[in-house]
């Protein structure tokens, strides 16, 4: 009996230690570092290696911080998270894939000062799948050399909030921004003070997308903003439009509203019937034909 008791007593401190082992490797706030190992436990003093193993041991509603510069891999987040590299400049080499992809129900994400490279081979810079109530931040990011989009929303339920300040999309094949709905979706942007250029739409709104695009530079694009689609809707004022192959397009129904905004040098000025000013844009050394039709000023609403 007592060997038995002696071997129940064994388990049931193996079982305790597993325990403590799994509540301590959880943590609120975990580190990467460039000379850490993926065997640590990501704490300040023993940092990780790579996002994907600080995302393990992070707890949801955590953080994940950057010790130093360093490339930590790409990233799936299922989870409400926080990724602050402000400063150190965290990294991202997505060669043949995609950057960080977010993909979970009714989460909240942030990411900010990380900059994100495609290699010229990589898919998507940060992919998000909305389902339920999925929220996103993204602040002095940098996503270039991708073959599809810097940002691609994918909603198929529920709603995606997007909001992107102070970032960078540049040599990108596909669009800057990118917004796919299907099924009962929908999705809002808001993009402020931000570098589109080199990229096939800077900024293209899919079906039942609303949001805004103000104070940002959107240059040498195919397109610079487009939305597309009756459920689609975008404000933009106070932007820089120039030298795009067409600066402002509004397709199939689809409604752009301007202001204060600079439409120069681009094939196009503006493209669409349903493009309405509430004043202050100029839009002018568009070509060809300078100001022709579909480049001059837009109707007023």
């Amino acid at each position: 009996m007592n060997k038995f008791r002696s071997l129940f007593q064994t388990f049931a401190l193996v079982g305790l230690f597993f325990a403590f082992s799994v509540i301590a490797n959880a943590q609120t706030r975990t580190w990467v570092s460039g000379v850490g190992d993926d065997i640590n436990p990501c704490s300040r003093t023993a940092p990780c290696r790579t996002f994907s193993k600080a995302h393990s041991v992070t707890t949801s509603g955590g953080e994940i911080n950057c010790l130093d510069p360093g490339s930590y891999g790409t990233v799936t987040i299922t989870k409400s998270i926080t990724i602050d590299c402000e400063d150190t400049q965290g990294a991202i080499s997505a060669s043949g894939t995609t950057g960080i992809t977010i993909n979970a129900a009714s989460i909240n994400v942030n990411l900010r000062g990380i900059s994100i490279n495609g290699m010229a081979t990589g898919t998507n810079c940060v992919r998000v799948l909305g389902s339920g109530t999925v929220r996103v931040s993204l602040n002095e990011v940098v996503c270039s050399g991708f073959v599809t989009h810097g940002i691609s929303i994918e909603t198929s339920t529920g709603s995606s909030k997007v909001v992107v300040f102070n970032s960078s999309f540049r040599e990108l094949t596909g669009n800057g921004i990118n917004t796919f709905v299907t099924g009962t979706g929908s999705t809002t942007v808001a993009v402020d003070s931000c570098l589109f250029s080199n990229n096939g739409v800077g900024i293209n709104f899919g079906v039942a997308t609303v949001g805004s695009v103000q104070d940002s530079t959107i240059s040498k694009n195919t397109t610079g903003i487009q939305a597309a689609g009756a459920s689609s809707f975008l404000n933009a004022a106070s932007n820089q439009i120039v030298n795009n192959g067409v600066g402002v397009s509004a397709l199939s129904g689809a409604t752009i509203r301007i202001g204060n905004n600079m439409v120069a040098g681009n094939g196009t000025g503006l493209s669409g019937t349903n493009i309405f000013t509430f004043g202050g844009n100029g839009v002018d050394g568009n070509t060809p034909g300078g100001n022709g039709s579909n480049n001059g000023a837009a109707a007023v609403q």
